[in-house]
């Protein structure tokens, strides 16, 4: 198993859009969580306006699979989208024993 980031670009009106798909979204994530792949999700509380949602999975493809069907992509709510892999090696759940 490896850990992914999934990194959102949210346009400046965010908060506003995301209303009417909060609910499905929040939905989308906690399908995930019951998968055992989404580990943590949320929103940076600074300038300028991202998301950040940890996977751990055996490939990139089930954090793009995520994105790709989010009610927040699929409505505009997020600008762009883009998947790194991590490399964690320090606390109770990292992957990589150093």
């Amino acid at each position: 198993m490896k850990h992914f980031c999934l990194f959102y670009e949210y346009p400046v009106d965010f908060r506003e859009r995301r209303a009417p798909f909060r609910g499905a979204h929040l939905e989308h994530c906690k399908l995930s969580v019951a998968r055992d792949e989404l580990q943590l999700g949320g929103a940076f509380t600074d300038d300028p306006p991202q998301g950040l949602l940890l996977f751990k999975a055996e490939t990139a493809s089930t954090a793009e699979a995520f994105a790709e069907g989010d009610p927040y992509v699929l409505n505009g709510v997020v600008q762009s989208w883009r998947v790194r892999e991590w490399t964690t090696v320090v606390g109770a759940s990292a992957l990589t024993k150093v």
